[in-house]
């Protein structure tokens, strides 16, 4: 089991958004990961991207790039 830390956790209102994120992310070679949206956070999609919380400016740069707009960002325990 995966020892859990603080993250950025970004969600979105859709999965497409979320799954236009992972694409973006991967084409940049952007940190981070999908992953199911953890209890504590109610989300209108059930995926969100996670990524260390240092890399917040970096994943606004490349929503805005791509017109990506996400729901949320939050930092918690994942």
């Amino acid at each position: 089991m995966r020892k859990k830390k603080l993250q950025l956790v970004v969600t979105f209102h859709t999965t497409a958004d979320a799954m236009a994120m992972e694409q973006a992310c991967r084409e940049r070679n952007a940190q981070g990961r999908l992953i199911p949206v953890p209890r504590a956070i109610s989300a209108g999609c059930g995926l969100a991207w996670c990524a260390e919380p240092e890399c917040r400016e970096a994943l606004r740069e490349v929503m805005q790039s791509v017109g990506i707009h996400e729901e949320d960002m939050h930092e918690c325990m994942v």
